[in-house]
């Protein structure tokens, strides 16, 4: 992997689209896959991550041709699945690992799923504890990282299993596993994650004191369809917030998701004083997505409440920028997961705030520090920790710098958005 060097910009302008989103474009891959018969996914995105999740179903007998940003999937369905030849490779995308459990486990053959050396070292034993309470035969080391090995359970069985941390992507596992049986499996929490898997298949929601109850059961095993893929709201937001810090800029982002469990950034974007304005709302896959036009504005620091904290987790990296060029303290708690990402996210970003010059406060759980300082004659080299949200993050400060800075093993960025720098250049003419 190389360094990149990045050089200051005075504005940005344009209009830009985004490949489709990556936590619904997993998805639709693997709903496309279960299904018998042919699914064409239109904007889907050709990140390494949802790479993975296709070549794994392609392992399994699948048939998925892609072209550009279409893929066009003809499976025989779940039951005519093929034993694979080798281990099951997940790369770098955690969604795949966690969510391929809930199907990997109903397999009546054996396979293993590994991952790249920085996944290996992600927990997973939050997924396979309740996958093994449905009844799965599943091999794994002590300390509950990849490679996991699936074996054949006759003893399979739905379930009802509560959330003790917020989770999307156990959520989905569980609720994937539900698939295979008659009677209903139930997933319950108390803060809602990001719901794609339950929109997606039409899912069954019921509150009960003030907890989300979610069914997934055999009749909601998915059917053969076509699925547009809204553009990617998490790889949207860096350039959203280079927008709003970039003085004389005015950006319009087309086709967006638009998902409410998305869109906690966007608000609190809003709730500093971004001036952010949402327009043409539509559905596709009863998902919502349209557009969104961004202008220059001067920011102000707020609090971040804990119960969004699982909506904006992703974008917390990039969040930090906004808040170094904003009015007040920007402080951050709640937010322990974003330990056990791609990267110790809490570390990367304090330690990379701190070649600014900026004092910042480290917490086990979060990080402060005050904004509004002067980074304009500072040109330090940014450590990417082979994480793309930190080396994408870290670009915005770089954009915003005199001298411009350098950021290690940039092509981390290939994961979610190889086009970035690629988008910056046409916004930036």
């Amino acid at each position: 992997m190389s360094n990149q060097k990045l050089s200051p910009l005075s504005r940005i302008q344009g209009t830009l689209t985004f490949e489709g989103d990556k936590s619904i474009s997993h998805r639709a891959v693997m709903f496309a896959s279960l299904a018998e018969g042919t699914s064409v996914i239109e904007n889907l995105s050709v990140s390494h991550d949802v790479q993975s999740t296709i070549n794994i179903f392609r392992a399994l007998g699948v048939d998925a041709k892609q072209q550009g940003n279409t893929l066009t999937v003809k499976s025989n369905g779940f039951k005519n699945f093929s034993e694979p030849k080798g281990q099951l490779d997940s790369g770098n995308s955690g969604t795949t690992a966690r969510l391929m459990s809930g199907i990997l486990s109903h397999l009546p053959f054996q396979t293993t799923i590994f991952g790249d050396a920085s996944l290996s070292m992600r927990p997973m034993k939050r997924v396979i504890n309740p996958i093994r309470e449905m009844g799965a035969i599943i091999e794994v080391n002590e300390a509950g990282t990849l490679p996991m090995t699936y074996k054949p359970s006759a003893s399979m069985h739905a379930m009802t299993y509560e959330l003790p941390v917020p989770s999307a992507q156990v959520k989905s596992a569980v609720l994937l596993g539900g698939l295979f049986h008659d009677e209903k499996t139930c997933v319950i929490e108390s803060e809602q994650t990001r719901n794609h898997t339950e929109i997606l298949l039409n899912l069954e929601t019921l509150l009960v004191d003030g907890k989300a109850h979610i069914f997934s059961s055999s009749k909601n095993f998915p059917v053969s369809q076509n699925y547009f893929i809204p553009g990617d709201i998490s790889s949207s937001t860096f350039f959203i917030i280079l927008a709003l810090l970039l003085k004389d800029s005015e950006l319009l982002i087309k086709n967006v998701s638009l998902n409410p469990t998305r869109t906690a950034a966007l608000t609190l974007l809003q709730q500093m004083g971004g001036d952010i304005t949402v327009q043409d709302v539509r559905i596709s896959s009863n998902e919502q997505y349209g557009d969104i036009l961004v202008k220059s504005s001067s920011l102000h620091n707020v609090e971040i409440p804990k119960s969004i904290m699982p909506n904006i987790i992703d974008e917390i990296p990039a969040l930090a920028i906004a808040g170094m060029m904003a009015e007040g303290e920007f402080k951050l708690n709640n937010a322990a997961e974003l330990r056990v990402k791609e990267s110790d996210r809490i570390a990367a970003v304090v330690t990379n705030l701190k070649h600014l010059g900026l004092h910042v406060d480290e917490y086990q759980d979060g990080f402060s520090f005050t904004g509004k300082q002067d980074i304009t004659n500072t040109a330090p080299v940014f450590e990417s920790y082979d994480d793309h949200r930190i080396a994408m993050a870290f670009s915005l400060a770089a954009f915003l710098m005199k001298d411009g800075a350098e950021i290690t093993n940039f092509d981390c960025i290939r994961i979610s958005n190889p086009n970035f720098l690629n988008q910056i250049k046409e916004l930036s003419k």
